[in-house]
């Protein structure tokens, strides 16, 4: 079942206007909007990359997805609405054949908040075994009973064949969360990293939830080096105008952006600043023009994970 990119954007224009107008977003913020007016959202669009793999794209993280006759997963499921849009185009595209599985990467809202659209056409959702318990503490109160949370679990690695096709979900370590997880598409040669990478854009830093900056870069270190120069990576997100999808080199610039903040940060207390000289600075670190100005959250979790651990 390869479809061509023409066949898959032709038959997702179809589904643009089931898409909802406004979606609240944990981590999918464009950089700019006019003040007092929302953000605009991209429309929701399938892209095809390779072998029966392929993203789409919209409000809230990327979701990625295996379509073959021998077997349909997904990977995140963005927000409520597109997830809607998603499961409409992902049935259409596989004649209603029942998802295998669905994987969280992470616990975050803009990756699990259409678990529940899923969950009547998936026979299973995998994900990190403190993914569940992350994403009841995440919850906002009063929604902990609306919330849908995987129902198999791993501690270190998960799994399937499907079809010609080997499914890795891996653990990494804290990182962006403390539950972050990689999916590796083996025959596809493709990897989702969910939020281990912001493409050029600044990063959600989830103290709460567990992020370590260091074992971030660790983690990030770790994909990179456990792949070839020809896997193709999936990123949770990216600031207009870059990809979603890229290579190593993006995953290695995305280390590098997190140990100059790093760096920045431990020589900013080590000359004495106190702590609000240095988070609410606005500093922009050579070499990632791209990023402007490193933004407060990002430079508090850096303090925090210096100075507290």
């Amino acid at each position: 079942m390869n479809w061509s990119r023409r066949q898959f954007l032709a038959t997702s224009s179809a589904l643009l206007t089931a898409a909802v107008g406004r979606v609240e977003l944990f981590a999918q913020q464009p950089a700019t909007a006019p003040p007092g007016q929302q953000p605009a959202q991209p429309p929701p669009t399938f892209t095809p990359l390779r072998r029966n793999i392929g993203i789409f794209t919209g409000a809230g993280g990327t979701i990625g997805w295996l379509i073959s006759p021998g077997g349909v997963a997904v990977v995140d499921t963005g927000m409520p609405p597109n997830a809607s849009v998603c499961l409409a185009g992902i049935n259409e595209r596989s004649s209603t054949r029942p998802i295998d599985c669905v994987f969280n990467t992470h616990h975050h809202g803009d990756h699990t908040g259409g678990n529940g659209v899923f969950r009547a056409s998936a026979r299973k959702i995998v994900a990190y075994v403190r993914v569940p318990e992350l994403q009841k503490a995440a919850a906002k109160p009063g929604t902990e009973a609306s919330q849908v949370y995987a129902d198999t679990t791993f501690t270190d690695r998960w799994q399937a064949k499907l079809g010609d096709e080997t499914i890795h979900a891996v653990y990494v370590g804290p990182a962006h969360t403390g539950g972050d997880s990689v999916v590796f598409f083996e025959g596809a040669n493709i990897v989702h990293v969910g939020d281990l990478v912001f493409n050029r854009r600044q990063p959600v830093t989830d103290r709460p939830g567990g992020c370590s900056l260091a074992g971030w870069i660790r983690a990030l270190e770790r994909v990179a080096n456990g792949h070839d120069a020809e896997t193709r990576y999936i990123f949770g997100h990216a600031k207009p105008g870059f990809d979603v999808t890229g290579t190593k080199a993006d995953l290695l610039y995305q280390r590098d952006f997190l140990s100059a903040v790093l760096d920045s940060v431990r020589a900013q207390i080590k000359a004495g600043k106190s702590r609000d000289e240095i988070v609410k600075a606005s500093v922009e670190l050579k070499g990632f023009a791209d990023h402007g100005p490193v933004v407060e959250r990002v430079l508090t979790a850096a303090y925090e994970e210096l100075t507290t651990g």
